[in-house]
């Protein structure tokens, strides 16, 4: 992947699916969570709401529902950008959250 975009930040979990304003649309899109350790991965072939899930005892799975999203256009008053899901592994109340977002040029 020819990389365009990219930006990184970090945000504090809420327990509810939250807006990740960019600037631009992601093509993958990385999560790790420093509360509660964490690594999540999602990538555009993947459908909304999948990821790639990797908690702290190691254990990987590919939830299907609650994960990562991306957005374009404007959601809710913000420019495009990715969604992060309700996991509760992902994103509990006042987890710490690093992200990593790449987009296509």
């Amino acid at each position: 992947m020819k990389i365009g975009h990219f930006k990184t930040g970090t945000v504090t979990g809420t327990g509810a699916a939250l807006n990740v304003e960019l600037g631009f649309v992601p093509a993958r899109v990385e999560i790790i969570n420093e509360t509660d350790p964490g690594f999540y991965v999602w990538t555009d072939t993947m459908a909304d709401g999948e990821m790639q899930k990797t908690i702290g005892d190691g254990t990987t799975t590919f939830p299907t529902t609650g994960g990562i999203s991306a957005y374009a256009g404007t959601v809710n008053g913000n420019s495009a950008g990715f969604t992060i899901g309700a996991d509760t592994d992902m994103n509990a109340d006042d987890d710490v959250l690093h992200y990593t977002a790449f987009g296509k040029p």
